[in-house]
């Protein structure tokens, strides 16, 4: 790979600019794949937390969970959630529990290969030494700045 400027330069470029193009090109890449395959990106994230769940989880314990995920809003959270029943992925009992369906396992397990074959191309060429530092970096500009940031 060629990098846009030498080290020196790459040291004096702002981490704003840099930090949101490699978000855009990464949420673009997923969303892009993952609506090759028939669903969106908060839809998969109900349909892996509702299969990684040890216990079942309510709407609302999966719905304040994701909606703050890139800045999804709890409006939208909700109509995906909406959307994984519709399509017969998950079911929901009458006390809010949320279930995967035969068929939304089969698919959850279609949507996680195609997560793991992502993850793989993201980091392609990229150490795990060199992605720990590049996430420790990050959360220290998020610390510096006084954000919060978070994920499970």
């Amino acid at each position: 790979m060629e990098y846009t400027h030498t080290d020196a330069e790459l040291i004096r470029q702002p981490i704003g600019y840099w930090s949101w193009a490699a978000y855009k090109a990464v949420v673009t890449r997923t969303r892009a794949a993952l609506a090759e395959i028939g669903t969106t990106q908060p839809q998969w994230w109900v349909l892996a937390q509702t299969a990684r769940a040890d216990t079942p989880k309510t709407r609302d314990e999966i719905s304040r969970l994701l909606r703050n995920y890139l800045d999804t809003g709890p409006e939208a959270m909700e109509s995906e959630i909406d959307t994984t029943i519709t399509q017969g992925w998950i079911t929901e009992t009458p006390e809010g529990h949320l279930a995967l369906t035969p068929e939304g396992r089969a698919f959850h397990e279609k949507a996680a290969a195609l997560q793991e074959d992502l993850w793989t191309e993201r980091h392609a060429g990229i150490s795990d030494e060199e992605y720990l530092t590049t996430m420790k970096v990050l959360q220290r500009f998020i610390h510096n700045t006084g954000g919060r940031a978070w994920h499970h």
